[in-house]
């Protein structure tokens, strides 16, 4: 069987197909395009138009080919969302998650609702541009779009709305909002009403898995397909890519490495506790009712706005700065990825020599020696991150996964293994489309449970295994990390 992913990150888009045989499941690369934010007004948005046009060109595409397709399923990125009319139509292109437009939003928004309540209520990892805060923002701004909202999806969601017209909220994508309650596993009125919004704003609730709806009169006209099914998968990237974890067992931390790293744990109920809320550690909606309590860590953003920066003069290669950064020394220069000045600065590699400047450290100058401090600091703070996970897990873990597409870069793979100090596999590289059309293919009965799509991945691809090394020049370099780690700037 045959199965249409459209997997879009926060950078590019894909579409592929995914075909499952007997025990195996093999992926194809439609198209690849990018996803660009757009800048106008003092604010950056989403071309949610452009998306849909990609999608629209994936599925000609399949029937050009004249593939039969069983279903679709769609996941992107976390927390933004569209708003629609009465008359279904879009009011507002979506904002972009790094607009600065919620700066200092969440300390307002807990002068209505006090901090501690809210990781009580959500158990979720306070950022700025969670939708609360954002919603809360636009509330505060006036603005038009939300004033005039009948409905509010997050963008899987309206992509697939889109596609079908039936509005729906998927679990794990609406988990991410700062707005659900994971116990309940509903909207928290409590928290809504803070900024003006009511549940039934939202469209109905279903979980991966479930059907959305068929492609509509229209798409079907436009793409030469018929009536194919849209299936609500793990609409939230993460939670498609965390589905995909080869896992043998329960004792696992997976870290889904991209442009955002995240890391953390599959448990059966959220762990909302003090530590937890000191650490700032966050509770999603995984499959088959698991809580993904991770943490979101600043990842390869860092070295593709440098590379994005370099690009003037020197389009470098991966091959290329991995050749540079082993050619300089090691923990010359470290940084905490997370620091604020690395969210969304004007230029990263002057942000990168300033908190090298600022915490007595050398300026890193060359593309080598830029590269090296990204990749050490990265892995540093994997070791930290881990420590957390460690200390609140309520099993041991003794394997670190990494998938996505960090997964390929061997360099920081074995960094990373060096730096948490347990064994880590490194694959799938695919694994938010694998989870994507697992999921579709589970809808279809091809498997049964979760393990089942696992152990069917395990053995549709190739792993990479890593084993520590270095024990004590990694503990060192921990040790200056911690000294030159920084919140404040």
């Amino acid at each position: 069987m045959n199965f249409f992913a459209v997997d879009l990150g926060a950078t590019s888009g894909r579409t592929i197909l995914g075909t499952v045989c007997k025990d195996k499941i093999a992926l194809t690369e439609l198209t690849r395009f990018p996803n660009n934010i757009i800048e106008t007004g003092g604010h950056y948005y989403w071309d949610i138009y452009a998306l849909y046009n990609e999608i629209i060109k994936g599925l000609q595409k399949v029937a050009r080919e004249n593939i039969q397709i069983q279903s679709i399923g769609i996941d992107t990125w976390g927390v933004d969302f569209v708003m629609f009319g009465k008359d279904g139509a879009i009011l507002r292109t979506p904002y972009c998650y790094r607009d600065p437009h919620t700066v200092g939003a969440l300390e307002e928004y807990f002068t209505h609702v006090p901090k501690e309540r809210v990781y009580d209520i959500t158990g979720i990892q306070f950022m700025n541009f969670n939708s609360l805060f954002q919603l809360s923002t636009l509330r505060r701004n006036g603005c038009s779009a939300l004033e005039a909202a009948d409905k509010i999806l997050f963008m899987p969601d309206a992509l697939s709305y889109m596609l079908t017209g039936q509005m729906v909220t998927e679990y794990t994508i609406a988990s991410t909002s700062q707005m659900l309650n994971p116990r309940t596993k509903r909207f928290e009125k409590e928290l809504l009403d803070v900024v003006g919004v009511r549940e039934e704003q939202f469209g109905r609730f279903v979980f991966p898995g479930e059907k959305i709806g068929v492609l509509s009169e229209e798409v079907q006209r436009m793409t030469g397909l018929g009536a194919v099914p849209v299936i609500a998968v793990a609409g939230h990237d993460t939670a498609s890519a965390v589905a995909a974890v080869p896992a043998r067992d329960e004792r696992f931390a997976y870290l889904s490495s991209g442009t955002w790293s995240l890391m953390g744990i599959e448990v059966k109920d959220a762990i909302i506790n003090k530590e937890s809320y000191e650490k700032n550690f966050t509770n999603e909606g995984g499959v088959e009712g698991t809580t993904r309590f991770l943490k979101n860590i600043c990842g390869m953003w860092l070295l593709e706005r440098c590379r994005k920066e370099w690009e003037a003069t020197n389009n470098y290669s991966y091959t290329e700065l991995i050749d540079a950064a082993l050619a300089v020394p090691a923990f010359r220069s470290i940084i905490n990825p997370d620091a604020p000045c690395f969210a969304n600065p004007s230029s990263m590699v002057e942000a990168i020599r300033m908190y090298c400047e600022k915490t007595g450290q050398p300026k890193p100058e060359t593309y080598g020696e830029l590269t090296r401090c990204i990749f050490d600091s990265l892995a540093l703070r994997y070791r930290q991150v881990f420590g957390y996970l460690q200390s609140m897990a309520p099993f041991c873990i003794d394997r670190l996964h990494v998938i996505g597409g960090g997964s390929r870069n061997n360099l920081l793979n074995q960094f990373t293994c060096n730096a948490v100090g347990v064994p880590v596999t490194a694959g799938p590289s695919e694994g938010t489309a694998l989870g994507n059309i697992m999921l579709q293919a589970k809808a279809f009965g091809l498997v049964s449970t979760m393990q089942e799509m696992r152990d069917m991945i395990a053995s549709s691809i190739e792993l990479a295994e890593f084993l520590p090394t270095d024990a004590d020049e990694w503990a060192a370099a921990y040790e200056k990390y911690l000294a030159c780690y920084r919140e404040d700037l």
